[in-house]
């Protein structure tokens, strides 16, 4: 899909807001003689004593040759030392002497205190959503980026089957057209979920990176000796992380230790992704039947899963 001009135009005016609210525009940041990027590197340094330079310029994004200079900058203040690599001396590893780090110290606290300036001006709730977009962005750009994100899984808690039901309506409505009683399905399944609960046999993991819900998965009940797999979901900003394929490993895994000897589950052919992660488990498909529901005309498939026939390496890979 091709970038509007009205995307473009805000997403510079966010840039152009948040900048000046943190004072980049300023000669010297947090009221210091030092730019952006000379508080940021010596940031990395503090926090990661022997990095090497090649390092920072990689995962910063700086040409060698400006960051070389501003190296040079902080040794000649007496602020860095450098250590050669016992692997390569011509590689040298990076940190901050005395007076480097009591040159930091005041810029980290200055730093903290503006964030929490910030924070502070917003009551709970809005803080919690500045938050969360946040780390919608950080995850949009580290999927994009192929970058590897720091996901939990745990168990429900108070508020996620508000969410399950509310990001499954709105997410299938945007992507595929359903209506509303999919939403009302999905509700239905979790309310059974919390009235019938048996902790030893079933379980719903909600995925979170940086205090967001990106995804989730249960684990139900069947007939016996059967579980019944349901609610798959992952956020669009976290597609491409490999979460789908996380959680349906922690759902195979957690089925096999409860001792059901299958998993089923059902599905539409529309929903290749899902199918992928599906196949790539092991389930096969073994029902195949067209229906109108959600406002469409579907094809809903049945998939299968024998726990029994499988060596539990191949469920965990």
């Amino acid at each position: 899909m091709a970038v509007s001009r009205d995307q473009i135009s805000a997403v510079r005016a966010f840039n152009r807001d948040y900048t000046r609210r943190i004072g980049v525009l300023s000669q010297g940041l947090l009221d210091s003689p030092y730019s952006l990027t000379e508080v940021r590197v010596m940031y990395e340094i503090s926090h990661r004593p022997g990095v090497m330079a090649a390092q920072l310029a990689d995962e910063l994004g700086l040409d060698r040759g400006y960051l070389s200079r501003i190296l040079k900058g902080f040794g000649a203040k007496g602020l860095l030392a450098r250590a050669a690599s016992a692997e390569d001396a011509r590689r040298q590893h990076l940190r901050l002497t005395a007076a480097g780090r009591r040159v930091f110290a005041p810029l980290e606290r200055r730093s903290q205190q503006q964030v929490r300036a910030m924070l502070s001006g917003l009551d709970g709730s809005r803080r919690q959503a500045l938050l969360e977009a946040m780390s919608v962005i950080r995850c949009a750009f580290s999927a994009a980026g192929g970058q590897p994100a720091k996901v939990s899984l745990r168990t429900h808690r108070p508020g996620d089957m508000g969410w399950v039901v509310e990001r499954h309506g709105a997410l299938y409505f945007r992507e595929y057209g359903w209506n509303e009683e999919f939403e009302a399905l999905v509700a239905v399944i979790t309310a059974e979920f919390i009235r019938k609960l048996d902790p030893a046999r079933e379980r719903c993991w909600i995925a979170q990176a940086h205090g967001r819900r990106l995804g989730c998965i249960f684990l139900v009940a069947g007939e016996t000796g059967t579980a019944r797999l349901r609610l798959l979901l992952v956020e669009p900003e976290a597609r491409g992380l490999g979460l789908g394929g996380m959680l349906v490993t922690e759902c195979v895994r957690f089925a096999r230790a409860a001792g059901y000897e299958r998993i089923v589950l059902w599905t539409q052919e529309n929903l290749a992704a899902a199918r992928h992660l599906y196949e790539r488990a092991g389930f096969t498909r073994t029902v195949r039947e067209s229906h109108h529901s959600f406002g469409h005309e579907l094809v809903g498939e049945t998939w299968q899963l024998e726990l029994r026939n499988i060596p539990a390496r191949r469920a965990a890979s």
